[in-house]
């Protein structure tokens, strides 16, 4: 088992990916760096191994992809995830290693926010949307995760071999940082700087599409995570319209002792049914969450005491 995993996943990143893989030897001597390919054509993988990394493959594309065989494949006591095209620097590396070898941290956030980020990123809309995901999910979540996409990450052993994978793409940072709130996982959030892609590096990311895709995920996970919370909204959206409906045919009910406009009644009425069954909904699903997180905490005592056996 390795002491320290570098996971690097990389798609076309042949302008950097020497360079990277020579920082993060530097920085973590006695870490192992592992580079995962993604269907490259520009001969990363070659650079790599010739940089001194260890080359292994994965041919389902997607960020998402990659990060799951990467926890799959690979034993270590404290992993270090960074991107290939050179916007995170090494030097915070053994920082962030430290937390969670010698500080007990289950997820280290390479913050880039607060940071350089807003002034080295040439890409307004990306800032927006950072600073927009970062707000909905602590608000969601109770969260103070200083940055939710940022690629810069450690993680322990326990998180990394009990974290369920989903999502294929680049929403896979927002997802595992939902994740870590949902079921309470020790976080810290280190402020690490940012620099943009050099020259001839170019991004693989799609402001609008990637951007829809983790809106779209925080949308998916405050379903499945917050059951109660999402239904009651869904419920309450419902029974306001069905109010809304209601009160005239009321009103005109009391004035002349008569309905005239039954469809109009027929639709409320079915719509407050429908909301009173959506707020049912959001009940059940509630208490399964609830005994699901009781299951999930008894598999991380499960899995402790099954890595500390001799």
């Amino acid at each position: 088992m390795d002491k320290i995993a570098v996971l690097i996943p990389c798609y076309n990143e042949a302008a950097t990916i020497e360079k990277v893989v020579r920082d993060f030897r530097a920085a973590l001597p006695e870490a192992v760096i592992y580079v995962y390919d993604n269907n490259s054509t520009d001969h990363t993988d070659e650079i790599a191994r010739a940089a001194g990394a260890v080359v292994r493959y994965e041919h389902r594309q997607g960020k998402g992809n990659v990060i799951r065989t990467m926890f799959r494949d690979i034993e270590a006591e404290c992993y270090l995830m960074a991107d290939g095209d050179d916007t995170y620097p090494a030097q915070y590396a053994p920082q962030m290693a430290r937390a969670v070898l010698e500080e007990g941290a289950d997820m280290v956030i390479g913050d880039r926010l607060s940071s350089t980020y807003f002034t080295e990123n040439k890409r307004p809309f990306h800032n927006v949307g950072n600073v927009l995901v970062r707000k909905l999910v602590n608000l969601f979540f109770k969260g103070n995760i200083q940055d939710i996409m940022t690629g810069y990450r450690a993680f322990s052993r326990l998180f990394v071999k009990t974290y369920p994978v989903l999502s294929k793409g680049f929403e896979i940072e927002t997802e595992m940082s939902i994740h870590a709130l949902d079921k309470n996982f020790h976080l810290v959030n280190v402020p690490v700087d940012y620099r943009d892609r050099p020259a001839g590096s170019q991004s693989k990311l799609n402001t609008y599409s990637d951007g829809a895709k983790v809106l779209a995920t925080i949308f998916r996970l405050v379903k499945d995570y917050k059951p109660l919370a999402f239904f009651s909204t869904v419920a309450l959206l419902l029974a306001a319209v069905a109010l809304v409906l209601f009160v005239p045919v009321f009103m005109d009910y009391l004035d002349t002792g008569l309905v005239p406009r039954y469809p109009t009644l027929i639709v409320a009425g079915f719509l407050f049914l429908g909301g009173l069954l959506t707020f049912c909904c959001g009940l059940i699903l509630d208490t399964v969450i609830k005994k699901d997180r009781q299951n999930f905490e008894l598999w991380l005592n499960l899995f402790r005491a099954t890595e500390e056996k001799p």
